[in-house]
Order: C-alpha cells, then sequence, then structure tokens
C-alpha cells in the first residue's frame, strides 16, 4: 500500500491546488448565502472526487491492471503515457495563455453568477468541477490506476481513495472550516487570496500539468521499455 499512496500524493496535490475551485468557492464565501453555499460546493467536490476514483479503481479493476509477473500491462503504460502527453499539451496551453504583466486575468463566464447560486446547485458545480473537469478527471485516472496497481483488495483501495480525497479536497475543505470559525475576520485574507489565484491561475496550472505530466510520462516509457 504504501508504494500506491506515494503515487496517489502528487496527483492528490495536483487536485487540490486547482485554483478555479478554490476561486470559486471563496466567492461563494463572500456572498450573501456564504454558508449554505460553500458547504453545499464541498459536499459536491469531495463526492465527485471519490465517485470519479471509484469508478476509475472498478474499471481498473476489470481489466486487470499487472501482468502475471507483477510488472504494469502494456495498455497500462500506453495509458500512462497519454495522460502524460495529454497533461504537458494542456501544460503548453496555460503558458501560452497565461496573461501578461498589468493584462486582467479572464475568468469563466460561470463565476459571475456565482453568488447567486442556492446550496443544490453549488453542490452540483462541486461535483462537475471535481469529476468532469477534464484536468482533475486526468488525475482521478492515473489515482484509480495506481490504486488498482497495489493490489489492495477492497479495504486497502477504501483506504487510498480516503488518503487521495483528503488531500485532494482540502484546498477547498480549509477556506470553508476556516470560514465558519470566524467568518468576519476571513473576508480580508480571502479577497486576497482570490485576488492573487486570479492572476496567477494559468502559471500554477502550468507548472502543476507540467510536473505530474512528467511524471506519468516517464512511468509510461518506463513500462514500455521494460
Amino acid at each position: 500500500m504504501g508504494e500506491a499512496i506515494g503515487e496517489l500524493l502528487p496527483l492528490a496535490v495536483g487536485v487540490a491546488i486547482s485554483p478555479i475551485p478554490v476561486i470559486a468557492v471563496i466567492l461563494m464565501l463572500l456572498a450573501p448565502r456564504a454558508r449554505a453555499s460553500g458547504l453545499g460546493f464541498l459536499i459536491g467536490w469531495v463526492a465527485g472526487i471519490v465517485i470519479a476514483t471509484t469508478v476509475l479503481i472498478v474499471i481498473a479493476n476489470a481489466v486487470g491492471m499487472t501482468a502475471s509477473s507483477g510488472e504494469p500491462k502494456t495498455p497500462v503504460s500506453w495509458i500512462k503515457l497519454l495522460l502524460g502527453v495529454l497533461m504537458l499539451t494542456l501544460a503548453a496551453k496555460q503558458w501560452t495563455t497565461r496573461p501578461v504583466q498589468g493584462e486582467a486575468a479572464e475568468l469563466p463566464g460561470w463565476m459571475k453568477a456565482i453568488d447567486k447560486l442556492t446550496p443544490a446547485r453549488a453542490a452540483s458545480l462541486g461535483a462537475l468541477l471535481s469529476a468532469v473537469n477534464p484536468k482533475n478527471l486526468m488525475m482521478c485516472a492515473a489515482a484509480g490506476i495506481a490504486i488498482a496497481q497495489g493490489e489492495m483488495g477492497a479495504g486497502g483501495e477504501t483506504v487510498a481513495v480516503a488518503v487521495f480525497t483528503v488531500i485532494a479536497a482540502s484546498s477547498v475543505a480549509v477556506p470553508v472550516a476556516v470560514y465558519l470559525t470566524n467568518a468576519e475576520r476571513m473576508r480580508g485574507p480571502l479577497n486576497t487570496l482570490k485576488a492573487w489565484l486570479e492572476h496567477n491561475n494559468a502559471t500554477v496550472m502550468f507548472v502543476l500539468l507540467l510536473v505530474i505530466g512528467t511524471v506519468l510520462l516517464g512511468k509510461g516509457l518506463s513500462g514500455l521499455i521494460n
């Protein structure tokens, strides 16, 4: 299990430091329905991570991730290689579209109406951003493969999913928890963090995708060569 958890950590951190969901939850916490919407978004975010990762583990177990020798099957190596290439492609896109010095960062249009979301819609948005967003889905796919390859049994896989989810959801859970503890005191820091993430969104995602894409590319090539 230790080796599988080691592979999961960078993937979980990759999901956690995605700026867009953090900006989204901060905007909700600065809105009139802060408490209900923030909690709804967090529930949806966690549920999306758990469901996406679990489904991908089930698929990985169904097709079999390791050969009789214990080494990854060739298709698994190809999948890791493909995920690595896709992440590096997205990294290049993030770098080329980053705002230049003094230019305002462009955010998704749906964020303009985020302060009007009901708790149910906030939960749906959280689930969509965690389970359907292509960047996060690739992270969850890689996590599912890593867990399936660990051959830990149902109990071990449950623990691995829990560890992955706790780390991946932390960047959304922490602002919500801190806000609920002291709402007024957190408004200033949340505004500061939102402004920084808005301007550095593309750069953060570039570094994240570059590092994890390179790791997956290396693992895929290593599996094919060996």
